[in-house]
């Protein structure tokens, strides 16, 4: 995953791609039929550049003067023992002759952007603004226009701006990227490298891509050539419609590899909607914590794939508490929607209006539940909540006392103060104490460690460690493969499927 983040290249410092669109046509990427005569891709173009925008953007850079006895990151060392030492620490340590703090320095970056409304209503990334103090819009004729940011939202990283104009300005419309198939045809329009008004052509390589960009992610990949300063462009479908806001690239070099990565017009088209009229999002919240279902899970809770999203906490006094849903329920369909895994669960819910009442099918001991949920509104106060707050822990020393019970590569303990204290536990926990686990045994590999409380098996709640073990040989009895068990570490709850066979 790191060599992905390292490889992955958000455009945020280059010039982002944005095209307009002609005709309100219905979208229909197709090839031509056999034989036909190519229609290429001038027409198009011809009527999408004047949408397109330039955006330059300038920040001022202030750099932070060093502690003493330390050097600027960028400053040169002279060899040990060389008369040039002192003369450079006296520059680069302590900020030049007089120690003196190093000048502000003003910085610029470009993006791209697209318009949407004839009144001046622009389009891009988040990233694409950032911090900017000041942000200009180019248009295609080179007209320079002072843009002034309506709203931003980093988590799906989109930004919509608004300039002043003294005349209505060529605009494009979003189309709809739950119709593009893998195979369809895609223009791009953007200011790579600066460059303006570059063209670009390929096709949908791929859909829901997850890069681990945001807690939303769900991007069209395509094989369009995008560059560093293509960020913020759109890209569009063979109809001149909006279908995705080119974001990101994965390549090593830097520069195009044939892998691009799109924000669909799906996700895009509400929040942007939500900055142009309040100036943030306004998101659908459920309060829960929730998690991916294993085969280990799904098979422990007679499921017979597994699907959805495992509630591993519900928030007090949140929508989904208020409305009967318990830890341990599988959110299997949202509001007529099937969740098919953990990640499509969070967007569902973020695109459904704050206030609306939505049907939410759970998998509940064996059979679904069927229930009515008030969705409140998603605060950053709660949104941080529900991350969790993780906190260090030192690997604490194994007990002495009482007597530990051992069962699949793990000691089990019941709580005591003694433990709670030397395990860092609160005090408003209740289950068996993990006091040893060993190395490769079965809890190792499902990522159980010392400290952690086990709080259910099976759904049932827990407080000794033969109860744990009674557990497990239930469910070997029963010839089940794997039992569910819920782990509390650093106050946040969590699923395990935990398989248990006994290895010889």
């Amino acid at each position: 995953m790191r060599s992905l983040a390292r490889a992955l290249a958000v455009l945020a410092l280059a010039a982002p791609i944005a095209l307009a669109q002609p005709s309100a046509a219905p979208a229909q990427n197709r090839l031509p039929p056999p034989g036909a005569p190519a229609a290429g891709f001038a027409d198009l173009a011809e009527r999408l550049l004047p949408a397109v925008v330039n955006i330059s953007t300038t920040q001022t850079v202030r750099s932070e003067r060093p502690a003493p006895g330390q050097r600027r990151p960028d400053a040169p060392q002279a060899p040990p023992g060389s008369p040039f030492e002192e003369f450079f620490r006296e520059f680069f340590e302590r900020g030049g002759r007089g120690g003196q703090d190093p000048s502000p320095r003003r910085a610029s970056s470009l993006g791209s952007g697209f318009v949407i409304d004839p009144s001046g209503i622009v389009v891009t990334n988040s990233h694409v603004v950032g911090e900017a103090e000041e942000i200009k819009v180019i248009l295609q004729d080179n007209t320079e226009l002072a843009a002034r940011l309506l709203g931003r939202d980093t988590k799906t990283d989109l930004a919509v701006l608004k300039v002043e104009t003294p005349r209505p300005l060529p605009s494009v419309t979003f189309g709809n990227s739950d119709a593009v198939r893998i195979g369809d045809w895609v223009v791009a329009i953007g200011n790579p490298f600066g460059l303006g008004g570059t063209v670009t052509a390929g096709i949908v390589s791929a859909r829901a891509r997850d890069i681990q960009a945001g807690p939303y992610d769900d991007f069209l990949q395509t094989d369009a050539a995008i560059n560093r300063g293509n960020s913020g462009g759109p890209l569009f479908n063979m109809a001149g419609e909006v279908v995705g806001i080119n974001t990101a690239i994965y390549s090593p070099s830097g520069g195009s590899i044939g892998i691009g990565f799109a924000i669909p017009s799906s996700l895009a088209r509400p929040i942007v909607e939500q900055l142009r009229d309040f100036g943030r999002t306004r998101r659908g919240w459920l309060g829960v914590n929730i998690q991916n279902v294993t085969d280990e899970i799904a098979e422990s809770v007679g499921m017979q794939k597994a699907r959805g999203a495992m509630v591993a906490r519900v928030t007090e006094k949140g929508p989904a508490e208020k409305a009967g849903i318990v830890a341990g329920d599988i959110v299997v369909r949202f509001d007529g929607k099937e969740v098919g895994e953990m990640r499509r669960l969070p967007r569902l819910v973020a695109e459904t209006p704050v206030g609306k009442t939505v049907k939410v099918e759970v998998w509940r001991k064996g059979q679904t539940v069927l229930l009515d949920v008030l969705l409140g509104e998603l605060e950053e106060n709660e949104a941080q909540a529900s991350a969790g707050q993780q906190r260090g822990r030192q690997q604490p020393a194994q007990p002495s006392a009482p007597l530990p019970v051992e069962a699949l590569g793990m000691q089990l303990s019941a709580l005591t103060p003694e433990l709670r204290e030397r395990h860092q536990v609160s005090a408003r926990a209740k289950g068996v104490l993990v006091v040893r686990v060993d190395e490769g045994s079965i809890a190792a590999e499902r990522g159980l460690r010392v400290g952690d409380v086990i709080v259910e098996v099976a759904q049932q709640e827990v407080s000794q460690p033969q109860q744990v073990v009674a557990k497990v040989q239930e469910a070997r009895a029963a010839k089940r493969r794997s039992v569910l068990i819920m782990v509390e570490r650093a106050g946040e709850q969590r699923f395990v499927g935990l398989p248990v066979e006994p290895r010889g």
